[in-house]
């Protein structure tokens, strides 16, 4: 069986990087394309994914914008060699991902940007068309949302995500399969745990406990982006995986506020804890306020350290959008995709994960080394 070619679309961000690297290394496709509005050689690209893309005879990289047609077009669209060719697979890992963004900004970067990128995998006749959602969908519960859970998105990002897999569904002949990633994690992460980690290394240079709201269990469950890619390539390849499927992609730690500050106890040598229902509850609130509180506690401290150590332009921040600070437990099921075959390489979030997530950014001076 011929390899086949794939465009992953948005791929220059952190689950794009990390899946081209996953296919390139393991050696899974005749051709990668490599489309995002994202320059690659201001995308802060590490080891091992700078190597991936440096893979010429494999991957090639086209910018373009995925939220007009012609820019759709030009990503399906093969030429040279390739001409008459197609892209058998198709990732769409392309949307806004930054939190607090206005309902305009979803709608077109969201919900729109899936849509026509869509409704392009059924023009040029891809196989299939895996769609990148979240499991910031399902209704905030500590009980386990399955893939039949009760949908509740908690957040704006979220609302149009869930928008978006309604219209996919709704496309004549597109081979569509969703993921619902619980907090992502790993090398290139900057909004899922990492703003957890930045502001631990912020109390380490403040010298102080640093504590949350709300409470211990509350649960911010996690995969491991390498799981994700695997997961991914996995639904993409196995022949008992309907279309219009839906999966859940979590680990099986169960990760809570405790566990994560347990492994940043460890990493910064601080103290953790949290503040109390009581006044959890007063600053829910005034949420805003108490949001724009701590980030101005943090901002400047983090400024200081990184200049400290000579890091003059950075991607990363302890900046944390008022969306993430409500009582909303994320409690991920992802279990059923082992029923197909899957097994997760991270079952668990430990301490050398974090580490080397960590490691990524140092090795690139964009994070102050750790003692």
């Amino acid at each position: 069986m011929s390899k086949p070619n794939v465009l992953v679309l948005g791929g220059v961000g952190f689950v794009g990087r990390n899946l081209v690297t996953y296919i390139v290394q393991n050696d899974l496709a005749q051709f990668v394309r490599v489309v995002d509005k994202v320059l690659p050689a201001t995308a802060f690209l590490g080891p091992p994914h700078s190597e991936a893309f440096a893979n010429e005879e494999i991957v090639e990289y086209k910018q373009c914008n995925l939220t007009s047609e012609a820019g759709v077009n030009k990503a399906y669209t093969l030429d040279g060699d390739r001409e008459g060719q197609k892209f058998e697979i198709v990732f769409n890992c392309a949307a806004e991902t930054k939190y607090g963004q206005t309902e305009e900004v979803y709608a077109e970067k969201v919900l729109e940007l899936s849509k026509k990128c869509a409704e392009a995998a059924v023009k040029y006749n891809a196989d299939k068309f895996i769609e990148f959602s979240t499991a910031q969908v399902y209704k905030a519960d500590k009980k386990a949302s399955s893939e039949s859970g009760s949908l509740k998105p908690w957040t704006n990002l979220a609302k149009y995500k869930l928008q978006a897999e309604e219209a996919l569904k709704a496309i004549d002949g597109l081979p569509v399969i969703f993921v619902r990633p619980a907090i992502c994690y790993g090398l290139g992460d900057v909004a899922g745990v990492c703003p957890r980690v930045i502001t631990a290394a912020v109390y380490k240079h403040l010298g102080e406990k640093m504590k949350f709201l709300w409470s211990s269990d509350l649960r911010i469950n996690t995969v491991h982006v390498e799981d994700v890619c695997k997961a991914a390539w996995h639904l993409s390849q196995s022949d008992d995986v309907e279309i219009g499927s839906i999966w859940n992609l979590a680990d099986s730690s169960n990760t809570s506020q405790s566990s994560l500050n347990s492994i940043l106890e460890s990493i910064f040598g601080i103290q953790t804890g949290f503040v109390g229902k009581a006044l959890s509850k007063i600053a829910s609130l005034k949420l805003k306020e108490a949001t724009d509180v701590v980030n101005d506690k943090h901002l400047k401290p983090w400024s200081d350290l990184c200049k400290a150590h000579n890091i003059l332009n950075t991607p990363l921040t302890p900046y944390i959008d008022q969306e993430l600070l409500y009582n909303n437990s994320l409690s991920i099921d992802g279990s059923a995709i082992t029923g197909t075959g899957f097994e997760y390489d991270h079952p668990n979030i430990t301490e050398d994960s974090i580490r080397s997530m960590i490691d990524y950014f140092v090795d690139q001076n964009l994070f102050p080394p750790l003692d």
